[in-house]
């Protein structure tokens, strides 16, 4: 048995907005480790519509918030589709160059702190673009700034040592995540599409050391 906090520092997809069991795939993740005997504890930092600038200024005090000094934990990063999206009229909500420059300093912060592992952007249904949760919010996600942003994060992480999810490509043709996001408001999956992640997040090698060593 491994003991282990983790604190899922991200957004909406971390968050698990669609999912009516309120697990997103964190919680799924963290319920299988549970029933396979592993203490974990599961601490969910996502905030809807955060990019890498509101997520920098946060992190490290909410991590503190939950983290014991003798307790072993770690951090999981999973955002970068917000980065993406143009809010409309006014331009990309965050820069390609901005968003790494403020990835490269988070993560490294992170990683000479605690064990920490990065999530990748997940595709968008583009016929359901752009998306308009409420009157004040008009995001274009567009799925080639999503490939090219997340080729850029998996030069990032390999650069820093840091261990990335590739979570577009294993995805761009699922039939689950593509009739979750058509379903919904095509940036988000439902409960199959979260359980489609957890399975890919449960079986990484770097997950698993984390936990079986």
């Amino acid at each position: 048995m491994t003991v282990m906090r983790y604190a899922f520092v991200g957004d909406s997809i971390t968050v698990g907005t669609g999912d009516d069991d309120f697990l997103g795939w964190p919680g799924r993740v963290c319920v299988r480790e549970r029933k396979a005997g592993h203490d974990v504890t599961l601490y969910n930092l996502g905030i809807r519509g955060d990019t890498s600038t509101l997520i920098e200024p946060r992190w490290r005090r909410e991590c503190e918030a939950r983290f014991p000094p003798d307790v072993p934990c770690a951090i999981v990063f999973a955002f970068g589709i917000n980065d993406t999206a143009e809010d409309v009229g006014k331009g990309l909500r965050v820069p390609l160059p901005e968003s790494l420059k403020l990835a490269r300093k988070m993560l490294t912060e992170a990683k000479a702190w605690r064990p920490t592992l990065w999530i990748g952007p997940t595709p968008v249904d583009e016929s359901l673009q752009p998306m308009r949760p409420r009157p004040s919010i008009h995001y274009d996600f567009r799925n080639a700034r999503i490939v090219e942003y997340n080729k850029a994060y998996i030069a990032l992480a390999a650069e820093l040592g840091v261990p990335y999810l590739d979570c577009y490509a294993p995805f761009e043709k699922d039939a689950q995540i593509a009739a979750d996001l058509h379903a919904l408001d095509g940036v988000h999956p439902l409960r199959g599409g979260y359980g489609l992640m957890a399975d890919r997040v449960a079986a990484w090698p770097a997950w698993r050391k984390l936990l079986d060593g």
